[in-house]
Parts: C-alpha cells; sequence; structure tokens
C-alpha cells in the first residue's frame, strides 16, 4: 500500500509540475515535450510522466505523438474567446448579485483591498508570477462574494485556462501591468458603490485586454 501511495504521489507531483509549466508559459504551445524529459528533471521514472501526460491529454493540455512524447496544445484563438466570454458572464452576473443582495461584506471588501495592495506591491517588484496568482485571487474573490455555489464551480473550471491566458497577456504585453491594476481598483469602487452596471462596463474592457492579445 505504501508504494502505491508513492507511486500515486509521485504522478500527482509530476502532473502538477507540467501543468503549471504550461499555464506560466514555460512550456509554450508547439513545444515538444518528453517523458524522459521530465522523469529526469524531476529525478522520477519515467511511469509517473506517462501518467501526468495522460491526464494532461484528458485535459487538452497536450496532444500525445506516441513515442516522441507529446505536443503542447496551444491555445486557439477560439477557446479563448470562448474562455473569456464565460468568465465575464459568470463574474457580471457574481457582481449583480453581491450588489442587489446588499453589497459586499467588511471581510469581502477587506480581502479585495489586501490583494490590491499585494498586486501594488508585486507589480513594484516585477513579479509576474505572484501578480497574476493576485488576479486570479481577485477576480476570484468577486464570485465566491456572490453565494452562487453554482457560478463559483464553473469559474472554478475555467481557473487554469483563465491563468494562462493571462500570463499569455502578461508576459507577451507587460505594459499592460499598470492597466490591469487600475481597472481593480475601478471593480472595487463600483462593488463597494453598488454599481453593478458600472462593474460590467470596466469588466468589458478589462476581459477586452486578453482579446486583444489573441
Amino acid at each position: 500500500m505504501a508504494s502505491i501511495s508513492r507511486s500515486r504521489s509521485t504522478a500527482e507531483h509530476a502532473y502538477d509540475h507540467v501543468k503549471q509549466a504550461i499555464i506560466t508559459g514555460r512550456l509554450p504551445g508547439g513545444r515538444l515535450v518528453t517523458e524522459s524529459e521530465i522523469s529526469e528533471e524531476l529525478g522520477i521514472s519515467r511511469t509517473p510522466a506517462h501518467e501526468a501526460f495522460l491526464r494532461l491529454s484528458g485535459e487538452r493540455l497536450l496532444d500525445l505523438a506516441g513515442r516522441r512524447g507529446a505536443v503542447v496544445t496551444p491555445v486557439a484563438p477560439r477557446e479563448a474567446q470562448d474562455v473569456l466570454e464565460m468568465r465575464q458572464v459568470l463574474e457580471g452576473a457574481a457582481a449583480r448579485r453581491v450588489v442587489t443582495e446588499g453589497g459586499p461584506s467588511a471581510d469581502v471588501v477587506r480581502t479585495l483591498t489586501r490583494t490590491l495592495e499585494q498586486q501594488r506591491r508585486h507589480l513594484d517588484e516585477a513579479d509576474l508570477e505572484s501578480f497574476v496568482a493576485a488576479d486570479d485571487a481577485f477576480h476570484s474573490a468577486v464570485v465566491r462574494a456572490s453565494d452562487n455555489a453554482i457560478a463559483v464551480h464553473f469559474f472554478t473550471l475555467l481557473r487554469d485556462r483563465q491563468q494562462r491566458l493571462r500570463h499569455q497577456l502578461l508576459t507577451t504585453q507587460p505594459q499592460h501591468l499598470p492597466e490591469v491594476l487600475d481597472d481593480h481598483h475601478r471593480l472595487l469602487g463600483c462593488l463597494t458603490a453598488g454599481d453593478a452596471s458600472g462593474y460590467g462596463e470596466v469588466l468589458a474592457r478589462h476581459v477586452a485586454r486578453h482579446q486583444g492579445a489573441l
């Protein structure tokens, strides 16, 4: 039983490692990656690497290429557009519910404010990865504040693809970082002012930055 547990843990580690590399762009779309490459990088056997590749293939992040390994699936423009449209719909609906049900709680406002402070620090330090993580934390907190379990579920399902798009935009066009942070301050302002319509307008412009990078 212990050996099975270790095997699963190793396969999970390989899966997390390769998936994060794809999401952050360290393994870009179109890149060939082999099981032996990953096993050598992590100091593991090829079996857990193979299991990780199978899982990532099922998530359409890798295209298996026989004995050669696998190719990182590029983000297709249509897929990116679909993800961004669904993100906008879910978050916009969540913000409307927050506003119509009395506005964000003091705890939610504190959480969002603290996240913006973290983003400002990450921007000043040129820490892109932490900035992107805080970006996700901000928008996820708004959706969770709606207490809409279905919206939270679907937003979570989109998370990996959203993070990949965020990295793609902000790595290739870092000049947008201050604009992204400004958008977040405006979104928080709309939420605390009870302006669901304004939130939707700012969110539409915010998402359009990603669409412009496709």
